[in-house]
């Protein structure tokens, strides 16, 4: 491993290198700069990754011609790059993303990571994500790093020795942190609804906002949950300090949670610090079906922008707009309907824009993507009720949409379904 500055360590990068940036909040900004200040020395350099914290200067106007990003999961700040056709995207199952990397369907020059400082054997960690960074970290040509005392040591499969580092950059620097926003009564009336699908002793799978932290505050009374999900937050360090989540019961990774990513708030950062109580392993891990479905009685609370009455789920565009990604929800719904007793659970507000849209349409916006296909879908909830889809015919789908959708929409809905002779 050897230290130099950020300058000089981008110096590595070519006109044409695929360039991967470490995810969520573990984003490396002091190297981030260093590759951007190349703009104009170099051409058609690749910048891939998932959602990242904070900005991403390599998608303003004035790099266009230097870097192209590769958005495998969009976050706001890259949207509009990406709705001007200045960056891309690539539609892809969370759980798979790993595998382009290893099997050189998307090779890696040079690997973007901030890690934590090494311990006395030599082992850095890659602090709150592992999710991609695992195998951007063992396949990619140049490994260069900031080293990061700030970074949390999290435990399970988030080791980097250093001599698989070619370049270190020292910095020293706060992680950017999320604050559980307060949710209100229908976010309350969706919780509680989920949670009540939810069996003691079920294993977990759930996001971060406020539909899911209500759903995480209606299930402090449970006993025994476990947790295996992609994404660990405020709302799940909640439960495990109230007991709720035990990990006792759990046929995989038992007495230990799993996740692969982190996003939340300093308290999470530290509780996440040196604590076996939950491990980090990679994507194509933590969101294998096969491993998702081995877990006991699999519960998977996952989100929609609008589903249509037949039972179309679209959760990552507005339209033809990309608005985030495939991600994990069909990974984890895959594996929750195999797994015996699991449940997989579409929970959503019955509006948008202050009451004056529904989320349940008659059909999908133009363009709109389907995440969770119809054929895959099971329990629905909004904040008036839950119905399970699963074998139901699609008259009955409308029926049961409509009796959860908000009562102001519902008439324009039934009409929709006898247009389409499904009522």
């Amino acid at each position: 491993m050897k230290t130099v500055t950020a300058e000089e360590a981008l110096e590595v990068v070519e006109s044409g290198n695929r360039v991967y940036v470490h995810e969520a909040s573990m984003v490396p900004v002091s190297l981030i700069d260093a590759l951007v200040a190349r703009s104009g020395e170099v051409t058609e350099v690749e910048v891939v990754h998932l959602h990242t914290e904070g900005l991403a200067p390599y998608t303003k106007p004035s790099c266009s011609g230097s870097f192209r990003h590769n958005a495998l999961f969009a976050g706001r700040n890259v949207r509009q790059a990406i709705d001007e056709g200045r960056a891309d995207f690539t539609p892809v199952f969370l759980s798979e993303v790993p595998s382009l990397f290893a099997e050189g369907r998307l090779p890696l020059d040079v690997a973007l990571l901030q890690l934590s400082p090494p311990d006395e054997h030599g082992y850095c960690r890659l602090g709150l994500s592992v999710a991609t960074a695992r195998a951007a970290a063992s396949h990619a040509k140049i490994i260069i790093a900031e080293i990061n005392p700030q970074v949390p040591r999290t435990m399970g499969d988030s080791a980097v020795h250093v001599s698989d580092i070619d370049y270190a950059v020292e910095v020293d620097r706060p992680l950017p942190t999320i604050e559980a926003s307060p949710f209100g009564p229908i976010e309350e009336a969706i919780g509680k609804n989920v949670a009540a699908l939810v069996p003691n002793q079920s294993t977990l799978q759930v996001g971060i906002g406020n539909v899911p932290n209500a759903v995480m505050a209606a299930l402090k009374r449970h006993q025994d949950l476990g947790l295996h999900t992609e994404m660990m937050s405020d709302g799940l360090v909640d439960l495990i300090e109230c007991g709720a989540i035990t990990n006792r019961i759990k046929t995989r990774f038992q007495r230990r949670g799993v996740c692969s990513f982190a996003m939340g708030s300093e308290r999470l950062h530290k509780f996440l610090d040196n604590n076996p109580f939950v491990e980090m392993h990679p994507s194509e891990i933590v969101n294998d079906p096969n491993e998702v479905r081995k877990q006991h009685v699999m519960t998977a609370i996952n989100s929609a922008i609008e589903i249509d009455i037949t039972g179309q789920v679209c959760a990552d565009s507005m339209g033809e707009r990309i608005w985030s990604g495939i991600g994990g929800q069909m990974d984890f719904v895959q594996g929750a309907l195999r797994s015996p007793g699991g449940k997989a659970i579409i929970a959503l507000s019955s509006t948008a824009k202050g009451g004056q849209v529904s989320r349940i349409v008659p059909r999908l916006q133009p363009g709109a993507g389907v995440v969770t296909t119809r054929g895959h879908v099971q329990w629905v909830v909004t904040e008036y009720g839950a119905v399970n889809l699963r074998g139901r015919t699609l008259r009955e789908r409308a029926a049961m949409l409509m009796s959860i959708a908000h009562p102001d929409f519902r008439p324009e809905l039934h009409a929709a379904a006898v247009g389409r002779k499904i009522a």
